[in-house]
């Protein structure tokens, strides 16, 4: 049975959660409306994501994750977003899955912080892997620079990850680094992953969407614009059996071998 996930391209608006939280209630409105199973959002969309000065931090169960339930169970679709969670020390990079229902599946934090901007001296990275079903379908989760490191990416693969969603905050300036990666990841994954980036910001922050979805094969399944937009890519399990069959590079890797090699 196939899956369709709706990537929301957003511009979030800098210090205006309400006004950002009512334009993700419409992408979440529409994407429902057209037959999702799931709609994803980009890195702090209520927010925006800043790697020196952390929105406010909320409890794990606080007002952006009671929204986002509330907007699932509205519209009757699993949602994936991301907020600044409350931790001891230092806040989380954090990422949420809702059910349906309105019920949570999983709760992730992004484990590689980017030291290049600052962000690992006023985060905390997180520490495990989060894994949920949506109609069967295995889903993983990632944030943004963690797309930089393929260990965590095959993490999901032994855990039986049918595609990995990768909320980001990417940048324009290297735009061609994140198509690269996505597309990499699925490939040597044989699974899907599908990266839901910003759009809209200025300067260094300036992003320009590009959200990316590529096959078990690598091959682009869609692509967004610059701007804000609704994407939808149908995923089908039997694509993720038939890359593995023709190249059984999964049951081909030399586990045993490489504990030894380091």
């Amino acid at each position: 049975m196939t899956l369709l996930i709706a990537a929301a391209q957003m511009a979030s608006r800098g210090g205006s959660p309400a006004e950002n939280l009512e334009k993700a209630a419409d992408f979440a409105s529409r994407a429902a409306a057209e037959g999702a199973s799931i709609v994803c959002f980009h890195e702090q969309f209520l927010t925006g994501w800043s790697p020196v000065c952390p929105p406010q931090e909320e409890d794990p169960d606080g007002p952006t994750v009671t929204a986002l339930c509330r907007l699932a169970r509205e519209n009757g679709i699993a949602v994936l977003g991301s907020f600044t969670e409350r931790h001891p020390g230092r806040p989380r990079n954090a990422a949420v899955a809702i059910g349906a229902g309105g019920e949570v599946l999983a709760r992730y934090a992004k484990m590689h912080l980017f030291s290049p901007g600052g962000e690992d001296r006023y985060y905390s990275p997180g520490e495990s892997a989060a894994t949920f079903l949506v109609e069967g379908m295995a889903f993983g989760i990632a944030v943004c620079y963690d797309l930089r490191f393929p260990e965590l990416f095959r993490v999901y693969a032994d855990l039986g990850a049918e595609c990995v969603l990768v909320p980001a905050a990417w940048p324009c300036s290297r735009i061609r680094h994140w198509e690269l990666f996505i597309a990499v990841r699925a490939l040597e994954n044989q699974y899907y992953v599908a990266g839901i980036n910003a759009a809209g910001g200025e300067s260094d922050r300036a992003y320009c969407g590009n959200s990316l979805i590529a096959d078990p094969d690598g091959e682009t399944v869609c692509r967004g614009g610059a701007g804000e937009e609704l994407l939808f890519a149908r995923l089908d399990p039997g694509s993720i059996v038939r890359a593995r069959e023709r190249i059984p590079a999964q049951k081909d890797r030399k586990r045993d071998l490489y504990h030894k090699l380091l």
